[in-house]
C-alpha cells in the first residue's frame, strides 16, 4: 500500500505552538521532508523527534517531488514542514500536495499555526472577508499588476514583508491604493510581539527614520463600498441617462430591466429613473 503525506503546521514563533497530534505524526513517519532541515533540527530536538529528514525547498521543490512521490507509492509515510507554520501557504508545499493527488497519495493536513490567520486577527480590522497574497511579486510588472487588482477590492488584504523591503512595499501600497488604515505586526507568537496600527503615511514617515527588523506581516484595510459606491455614482451620473438606459438595453435587457440596473448604478430608485425618462419623453418636440 502507497504511504501518506502529512502536512504538519510547525510553530511561527513560540515553540509551545505545535500540537500534540503533530509532535506524534513526526515521531512515527518514515521521513520528514523540511524546507530548511539546520533550521528545523531545533524543533525536532527540542521535542526529541529522532525521524529522518530530507531537504525540500523552493529550488528542488519539482525534482525532490518526484522523488517523495516515489517514495510514498512504496510505501513511505512523509511528513512535510516548513521553516514556520502551515506548509503549502506561501512556500514550495503545494508542489508536493499536487504531484501527490496526481499520484493518487492520500494527502492529509495537520491543522497549527498560520502567521496571515494569527496576523488577521490581531489586526483589529474585519476578518469576515480578507485575501491573502503572501510576498508582493519581485517582477515589476506583475507586482503593479496585483496592486492594481487590490486598488477596489473590498476585502482586508494580508501581506508579507522582508523588514529590508518594507518601507519601499508601504510607498507602492500608498501610491497605488492611496491613503488606509494598516496593522503592521511583527515577532508573531514571541516575547517582543508587537502590533502597531497605524496609517500608510503616517507608517512611510516613521520607516524612513527608524530601520525596520524582524519579518512583518501588513493586514491592510480594504477600500470602503460607501467610497466605490460614491465612485460609480458620479461616474454614471456624467452619462446621459437615455445613453446609460441604450448601455444595457443593447445587451440584451428590456426596458423594464435596463432602467433597474441603471438606478443601481446611479444610486437612486427604479421609480426616480421612470420619472426622468418620462420627463425627457414629454420635453422632446
Amino acid at each position: 500500500m502507497s504511504g501518506t503525506l502529512y502536512l504538519c503546521a510547525t510553530p511561527i514563533g513560540n515553540l509551545e505552538d505545535i500540537t500534540l497530534r503533530v509532535i506524534r505524526t513526526l515521531k512515527e513517519v518514515d521521513l520528514i521532508a523540511a524546507e530548511d532541515t539546520r533550521h528545523s533540527i531545533k524543533l525536532l530536538n527540542h521535542f526529541e523527534i529522532k525521524t529522518p529528514m530530507t531537504s525540500y525547498h523552493e529550488f528542488n521543490k519539482v525534482e525532490k517531488a518526484r522523488y517523495l512521490v516515489e517514495q510514498l507509492k512504496a510505501g513511505v509515510n512523509i511528513a512535510l514542514i516548513t521553516d514556520a507554520g502551515t506548509p503549502g501557504i506561501s512556500d514550495p508545499g503545494e508542489e508536493l500536495v499536487k504531484q501527490a493527488y496526481a499520484a493518487g497519495i492520500t494527502v492529509t493536513s495537520l491543522p497549527g499555526a498560520c502567521a496571515a490567520v494569527t496576523a488577521l486577527t490581531l489586526s483589529g480590522l474585519s476578518t469576515r472577508r480578507f485575501t491573502f497574497e503572501a510576498f508582493l511579486p519581485s517582477d515589476k510588472k506583475e507586482r503593479q499588476q496585483v496592486l492594481e487588482e487590490l486598488k477596489n477590492d473590498t476585502r482586508t488584504v494580508i501581506l508579507y514583508e522582508a523588514p529590508h523591503r518594507l518601507g519601499k512595499t508601504l510607498f507602492e501600497l500608498k501610491e497605488a491604493l492611496g491613503d488606509r488604515n494598516i496593522s503592521i505586526i511583527k515577532e508573531l507568537t514571541k516575547l517582543h510581539e508587537t502590533v502597531w496600527q497605524t496609517t500608510l503615511s503616517e507608517a512611510i514617515t516613521v520607516f524612513e527614520k527608524e530601520e525596520a527588523k524582524g519579518e512583518y506581516v501588513l493586514v491592510l484595510e480594504g477600500r470602503s463600498n460607501h467610497e466605490l459606491m460614491e465612485e460609480r455614482q458620479e461616474r454614471w451620473g456624467a452619462v446621459a441617462l437615455t445613453e446609460h438606459m441604450r448601455i444595457y438595453m443593447d445587451q440584451g435587457m428590456d426596458k423594464k430591466e435596463a432602467m433597474k440596473a441603471v438606478a443601481k448604478d446611479r444610486g437612486v430608485s427604479k421609480r426616480d429613473i421612470y420619472q426622468r425618462l418620462m420627463m425627457e419623453d414629454n420635453l422632446q418636440p
